[in-house]
């Protein structure tokens, strides 16, 4: 196809064209739904042609063309070209008569085209896709209150076409979300098997109904980070948010108040788990070997992050390193914490007991 005349080219075209190409609209086999508006326009027109046209960068391509076997045209000359470049209904009564219709083919040719009227497929956002005109071989008269009723009709046309975006793109959503739930549910299943194995390795592992009891108790921990957080398919979440509907629901189960404090701020959607798990097992520890109010503080100084558990207990052991510790919940703890490319250390509580802290994010968790 040839170049085609600036005068016909709208100020937007790179704008219109990425609005043309985003509904996928172009090349896309005949529909009932698109042919039903032709037909009812050919009809409310008394009109023998009847066409909805997508304008592309070098074609006028036809979704529905009522009356007429063609699927495409150039788009120079078009009159469907001249109609997107502006808002308003384009009209010819008699193109035989109309200096800027007699050069094309159309009306010149063999076709002998004589009535057009066209209003522009315009989007919510100002984009001009195309057409749905009315055409005759014979001149005819026109009133405002059929263009009108073309101009519902080619409303119908667009809103056609933003259901058809909508559904895909809630399709699309699905799909990512399918396989980000895919891919945590695998991450939990290793997890639990990593801490299966672990357990099978447990020194004095004699009594295999509590061992069981135990596994069980950590199974139903992941599914309770996964409960309390909620499917997103957004990359960052509010830990903080997460932390205080996480610990409300362990302070039912464990019979212990949990307090949580701390900086807003987002994390990766990945660091969820990691932290919710963390948080599960120090808090459950906190409510098992200390006393009182559990205290769950999450501090965030630019990259920098910390979560920090605290109890009113008795404290740990005197020179009790976690990284050392050969008991299962330390270790779990460690794994977590791992995960976060983060750090364990541990302090007295200022109000007595022990303050586990897990720093990650920052230089000192790497």
């Amino acid at each position: 196809m040839g170049a085609i005349s600036l005068d016909i080219i709208p100020d937007n075209e790179a704008d219109r064209m990425a609005a043309v190409r985003r509904y996928e609209i172009l090349d896309t086999p005949p529909d009932g739904s698109f042919d039903r508006v032709t037909a009812l326009a050919a009809r409310r027109f008394d009109a023998p042609i009847s066409i909805i046209s997508i304008v592309d960068h070098d074609r006028i391509w036809f979704k529905s063309h009522h009356g007429l076997d063609v699927q495409q045209i150039g788009r120079e000359p078009g009159l469907c070209a001249s109609a997107i470049l502006s808002s308003e209904a384009h009209v010819l009564l008699d193109a035989s008569a109309d200096v800027r219709s007699l050069a094309n083919p159309l009306v010149a040719g063999d076709f002998g085209l004589r009535f057009y009227a066209g209003v522009p497929l315009q989007t919510s956002d100002g984009f001009n896709l195309g057409t749905l005109c009315v055409i005759d071989k014979a001149p005819r008269p026109v009133d405002q209150a059929q263009i009108d009723d073309l101009k519902d009709l080619a409303s119908l046309v667009v809103d056609q076409l933003e259901l058809r975006l909508a559904a895909r793109q809630a399709v699309e959503k699905a799909e990512i979300m399918a396989r980000e739930i895919d891919h945590r549910v695998m991450n939990s299943l290793q997890f639990v098997s990593g801490l299966l194995t672990m357990q099978s390795r447990s020194t004095g592992a004699v009594d295999a109904s509590a061992q069981l009891r135990e596994a069980a108790t950590r199974v139903i921990a992941v599914a309770r980070v996964h409960r309390n957080f909620y499917s997103t398919d957004t990359e960052e979440v509010s830990c903080l948010t997460f932390l205080r509907r996480l610990c409300a629901d362990l302070s039912e189960i464990c019979g212990v108040e949990v307090e949580v404090t701390g900086d807003e701020g987002n994390v990766p959607t990945t660091w969820i788990q990691p932290i919710g798990l963390l948080t599960n097992e120090l808090v459950t520890n906190a409510a098992k070997h200390g006393a009182g109010k559990v205290a769950v503080i999450y501090k965030a100084e630019g990259a920098a992050r910390e979560l920090s558990v605290c109890d009113q207990g008795d404290g740990v052991p005197e020179n009790f390193d976690p990284g050392a510790s050969v008991g299962l919940g330390m270790k779990v703890i460690g794994l977590l914490a791992k995960q976060l490319n983060g750090t364990v250390a541990v302090s007295e509580n200022s109000s007595g007991g022990a303050c586990f802290q897990v720093a990650f994010g920052g230089a000192e968790g790497r």
